[in-house]
């Protein structure tokens, strides 16, 4: 096995808890409670607290249709909190003055945007006068387990329509370090499902090419044909379909949108289901993927679902079914990834797997259709330097709609 280009950073779990509008009191309670909630101690929940309140009474006081939510990030070590504010204007002019000491707006508690960052563990800011401003901030307990500075690769966001808590849109990360195997689909009568059969086979069995081949591996044979036959389109910035999708060497992430059809409690049962079975599957190609979804969400609503598989070379595989929009971002250039009708959990046609490639200063974006996909490269040429999860708001900013459930995940490239 050859050596691997790049690497991928870590992943985190991330849960959105609430949003809030002109609500500078609640976010603060709110702030409190989860903060205590999720292990914090008295100090650190205090500086949470006093960092919430500055932000949202900034918000409610000088930004137009802002809104903050609380996350609760989780590591297989610790839990934090992470806050982020979003807002459609005035914009600052100069961010680095407004984060230097004595600089506060007007009518807040005076410790100003510099007072934050310090009192946050990650602190990150993406504003642009008459568009608005994009605000984050994390919180870990003490000690850090980690460096401060470890950025997760993948970061998303969800909102739900208007009048609603719950949110039927979901998405979800999990890393594959090539130890995984792929449970065989059990059969069921009628296509009504069933319990999952026993056996469980290597991945590389179920893919390679029937006709044997002394000179070389089945996997490396099929691998190497599909390079081949993608060149060219990766040239060019197009996907290229992939007749047997074979796992790349090394270590790889997998992440998926969802859209639950509908609003609400229901719609969001089904985006629960998709995202709990990407964590809980084994496969590791996003076709084998949809099929474990397509078997959760029956006796769902069903949902809209799109899956990438993100390789340490920059390889990106990708399976969607539905409604999910799906595009490379650079700087200049939007290349978009190819999902097929159907609604996963009810009725899905024979899925397809496409290869494109991630450069290491382009962006994955996955988002569900709470979001117009009219937005252009250049809408996110000045936020592609920031961390994902300002991407996600940035992007959810400027093209999300409160007419329906809307959500955004984006991948970074390889390092």
């Amino acid at each position: 096995m050859g050596p691997v280009k790049g690497t991928l950073p870590p992943l985190v779990d991330c849960e959105d808890v609430a949003w809030f509008r002109d609500e500078p009191q609640a976010a603060r309670g709110a702030a409190a409670a989860l903060g205590r909630r999720i292990g914090l101690n008295e100090h650190r929940t205090a500086e949470l607290v006093l960092a919430v309140t500055e932000l949202a009474t900034n918000m409610a006081k000088h930004s137009e249709d802002g809104s903050l939510v609380l996350r609760v990030l989780r590591t297989p070590q610790v839990a934090g909190v992470e806050v982020v504010v979003v807002d459609l204007g005035p914009g600052i002019a100069d961010v680095p003055a407004a984060l230097r000491d004595g600089t506060s707006s007007t009518g807040t508690l005076g410790i100003g945007l510099g007072a934050v960052q310090r009192l946050a563990d990650t602190f990150d800011i993406h504003s642009r006068p008459g568009l608005g401003t994009v605000q984050l901030a994390r919180f870990w307990p003490r000690p850090l387990p980690f460096p401060p500075d470890v950025e997760p690769a993948i970061g998303g966001i969800t909102r739900p329509i208007s009048g609603e808590t719950a949110c039927g849109d979901a998405w979800a990360a999990r890393t594959d370090d090539e130890t995984h195997t792929v449970r065989a689909p059990a059969p069921s009568a009628g296509d009504r499902g069933g319990p999952p059969a026993p056996a469980v086979l290597d991945w590389s069995a179920v893919t390679s090419p029937r006709l044997p081949d002394r000179t070389a591996p089945a996997a490396s044979r099929a691998a190497s044909a599909e390079r081949a036959t993608t060149d060219r389109s990766r040239a060019a910035g197009r996907s290229a379909l992939v007749r047997s999708a074979v796992p790349g060497p090394g270590r790889a992430v997998l992440v998926m949108s969802c859209d639950g059809l509908g609003h609400g409690p229901m719609a969001a049962l089904a985006g629960q289901a998709a995202a709990q079975a990407l964590r809980t599957s084994t496969a590791r190609t996003p076709e084998e993927i949809m099929q474990y979804v397509h078997r959760a969400l029956r006796g769902t609503r069903g949902a809209a679902v799109a899956v990438a598989r993100i390789e340490a070379d920059g390889r990106v595989l990708f399976c969607g079914v539905g409604n999910i929009t799906a595009a490379i971002v650079t700087a200049g250039t939007r290349a978009n990834l190819l999902s097929h009708p159907g609604i996963v959990g009810h009725q899905t046609h024979q899925l397809r797997t496409y290869e494109q490639h991630l450069p290491a200063h382009a962006a994955l974006v996955l988002h569900s259709d709470g979001l117009s996909d009219r937005w252009r490269p250049g809408d996110l040429s000045g936020l592609l330097h920031h961390r994902p999860a300002v991407i996600a708001a940035g992007l959810l900013r400027l093209a999300g709609t409160r007419r329906d459930d809307a959500s955004v995940v984006v991948a970074k490239g390889p390092r």
